[in-house]
């Protein structure tokens, strides 16, 4: 029998502009290369969910970060690797200016165009659910 694969707590945000969300695409060489995501990253030991966000959403984008209530959450294991918890949040609001510190690309995408981008595993559920407009953004 094979050994559990670990788990890593990931969190990440639902930025939203104009009825439109962020989606991020990973760089090139990295993990899982050129996959689309949304914002956020790996929970820090002693940090909460939504404090974790706020440092990511700093980190990759230059942002300070209101993080709203949660949006999503499932797990997904990639087979041979590891299995990811993963939280989602509502992003009430940010100051700065967006600067993309990590990323191949990002962009601004209406949900319905969601399914057009080549997303992770793990995302694949709530793109559905929002791409279907089953889960709502919060009002502008």
């Amino acid at each position: 029998m094979a050994p559990p694969t670990p788990t890593i707590l990931v969190v990440a945000g639902l930025l939203q502009q104009d009825g439109q969300l962020l989606a991020c695409q990973r760089r090139r060489g990295s993990a899982f290369a050129l996959k689309w995501e949304f914002p956020g990253g790996k929970v820090e030991a002693a940090e909460s969910w939504e404090e974790a966000l706020r440092r990511e959403l700093h980190e990759e984008l230059g942002i300070e970060a209101q993080i709203g209530p949660e949006a999503y959450r499932t797990r997904h294991e990639y087979p041979g690797k590891h299995t990811v918890e993963l939280r989602f949040y509502h992003v009430v609001t940010f100051h700065g200016t967006l600067h993309n510190r990590v990323f191949e690309d990002i962009r601004w995408a209406v949900p319905a165009d969601l399914p057009t981008l080549d997303f992770l595993a793990g995302d694949a559920e709530l793109i559905t659910l929002l791409s279907q407009g089953q889960l709502p953004l919060l009002p502008a």
